[in-house]
């Protein structure tokens, strides 16, 4: 769908880049568990490397994709190979 939207909004000039996150340690875990323990638990699933996602990371990877207006009309995987 990523690329359909982008080839639609291109005469605007307007870009779509989908992000697909893998298992990113966040605050949901921490009101269930401590953050060693989802890191444990979860982390060990990432095939490399072998711990959960950051969220610096995931905003790192977006700043990325809006400094590059080459990039368009794609999905970028986030998720350290991992699949569900």
């Amino acid at each position: 769908m990523t690329l359909t939207l982008a080839r639609d909004l291109a005469p605007l000039g307007i870009r779509a880049v989908a992000i697909a996150p893998g298992t990113f340690l966040t605050l949901a875990y921490s009101r269930t568990m401590s953050n060693e323990e989802a890191q444990a638990k979860w982390g060990s699933t990432v095939p490399n490397p072998k711990r959960m996602g950051d969220p610096d990371e995931f905003g790192i990877l977006a700043a990325q994709i809006v400094a590059n207006d080459f990039l368009n009309g794609t999905t970028i995987r986030l998720d350290g190979a991992q699949r569900f």
